[in-house]
């Protein structure tokens, strides 16, 4: 690495070196020429009419010079009527010189100072690829024979996702093997338990309805037929349940859609103040059992989204609100802006319901969790993980803050600025 460092400097100091050269000629001939701009050569009649000082000396050529500093004047007489100015540009290219000097000094100073800090900024930014070379020169020089090959190949084996014992080769010289393994091990095994319960849990929610529905159809066929009570307790117990279910297979496809990309979006401007308004007016009409309160704080509050998906997530928001919150008790819906200097929009579902406990808040977007004191109220528990899936498709989080029998407040942050409307 050190070797190519100091190409990579040297590269570097003779690119600056050019400019620095470039740089200086520019200088020099621009001094030079504004020099002569400024001290152009002229010619006057001898009538006096000039500016410059008339020597006559009638029909004889005579020469006079007089100093002036930086410039010497030579006033050339010829035939008693023309003055020629000329000039003496001996100290004007002395004293350019000398400027072009002091500035080839600083220059070469600044090269002899930033020669350590470049030299170092450069390692600093290979060292990365030299741990990488190092370590492809390790294995490289690793000897396998066909006993360390046979010791691998009897570990992946014996491999089970099940299994949360870390592997262990017994070989010094596979140690970095031997981790790598152990991490993926770990991820299999995560990954086994999430779809393990997911579908244990899917199972369980499906196996409910079902058995209500198989029950009370199993009740109208023994004696329900000609009990109109029965009849009309099953119709509506099994129209619950299969709604219920429908609703479950619904989520559980859209789920399964999202993670593997399926799940189309088209995003437009759009106006939370209007979708927040349309979930208001719905409220009112279909839960007259509490009070809902819109909260205004910015009228429109625009954002690039897809609106239908996030009316589905704030519908998801309130019916929970509505699920935990006691009958009367107030659902306050809010939209704005953050407040700082980067003005995200908002949108938040307040309640003053059962509020969740500090482990709850942490595993509420999981798949079929459920707390256990929400176990009484009819749910599927995807309907949070729904919200979260449309959320991280439009670069927003959640800010939650929740309290036992106090209230939950849900908001939703999009992390687009107002500028970026």
């Amino acid at each position: 690495m050190s070797s190519i460092a100091r190409k990579l400097h040297g590269q570097m100091v003779r690119k600056k070196l050019g400019v620095f050269f470039g740089a200086d000629v520019l200088l020099f001939f621009g001094m030079a020429f504004m020099w002569l701009l400024a001290a152009e050569v002229t010619a006057v009649g001898s009538g006096g009419t000039g500016t410059s000082k008339i020597i006559d000396f009638g029909l004889t050529r005579k020469i006079y010079s007089e100093g002036s500093g930086l410039v010497n004047l030579t006033y050339e007489v010829l035939n008693g009527d023309t003055v020629i100015l000329k000039q003496n540009i001996f100290p004007a290219f002395m004293l350019i010189s000398a400027i072009v000097i002091i500035v080839i000094i600083f220059q070469i100073i600044d090269l002899l100072f930033s020669y350590y800090f470049e030299h170092k900024k450069i390692k600093d930014t290979l060292q990365p690829i030299n741990e990488i070379a190092l370590k492809a020169d390790e294995l490289t020089k690793l000897s396998f024979d066909d006993a360390k090959y046979h010791t691998i190949e009897n570990a992946i084996e014996h491999i089970s996702p099940e299994n949360t014992t870390e592997l262990s080769l017994g070989d010094s010289e596979l140690k970095g093997i031997e981790a790598a393994m152990n991490n993926m091990l770990k991820r299999m095994h995560d990954t086994y338990l999430q779809q393990a319960r997911f579908v244990n849990d899917a199972s369980h929610e499906l196996r409910t309805p079902i058995s209500v529905i198989q029950g009370y159809a199993n009740m109208l066929d023994r004696w329900g037929k000609e009990d109109e009570a029965i009849l009309d307790e099953s119709i509506a117990a099994i129209k619950s349940e299969s709604d219920h279910m429908n609703h479950l297979v619904e989520q559980l496809l859209f789920l399964a859609r999202g993670d593997a990309g399926r799940n189309t979006m088209t995003f437009e401007d759009v106006s939370l103040n209007d979708i927040i308004n349309e979930i208001y007016e719905e409220s009112l009409m279909i839960d007259e059992k509490h009070i809902y309160r819109l909260a205004v704080k910015d009228e429109n509050v625009r954002l690039s989204a897809d609106p239908s998906m996030i009316k589905q997530a704030m519908r998801i928001l309130v019916d929970n609100a509505a699920k935990y919150t006691k009958e009367g008790d107030e659902i306050i819906l809010s939209v704005g802006y953050m407040g700082g200097s980067a003005r995200k929009p908002y949108i938040q579902v307040q309640d003053s319901g059962m509020g969740m406990a500090e482990v709850d808040v942490k595993h509420m977007f999981e798949r079929f969790y459920r707390a256990d004191d929400t176990r009484k109220v009819q749910g599927t528990g995807l309907g949070l993980s729904i919200a979260k899936w449309i959320v991280d498709r439009h670069s927003g989080h959640f800010e939650i803050l929740s309290r036992k029998d106090i209230g939950t407040r849900i908001k939703i942050v999009f992390d687009q600025d107002e500028q970026n409307k």
